[in-house]
């Protein structure tokens, strides 16, 4: 797994794991308890999910950009088949 990899499925799993918390305490009245322990944990909890929502969109997008990933292909259009009408506006 290279590192642009390993960054994203850690950053991934984080963020969501924030939000389903915050979803689970505004809506249930309590949130589940963390799974796992540790530093590595500890870091993306404590530090990571809180810097990465302070910095402003643009600067995310920004970052997001110049990563390597699949972020960065674009759509492909395909010919339209014989016989199927051009989709609708």
């Amino acid at each position: 797994m290279s590192f642009s990899e390993w960054l994203r499925t850690n950053s991934q799993h984080y963020l969501l794991e924030a939000s389903e918390r915050e979803m689970a305490k505004r809506y249930l009245g309590t949130a589940p308890p963390l799974p796992g322990g540790g530093v590595g944990p500890l870091f993306w909890r404590r530090v990571f999910v809180p810097a990465y929502r302070v910095v402003p969109w643009a600067w995310r997008r920004s970052m997001m950009q110049l990563m390597p990933g699949s972020h960065r292909r674009h759509w492909s259009y395909r010919p339209l088949r014989e016989g199927r009408g051009t989709p609708e506006p």
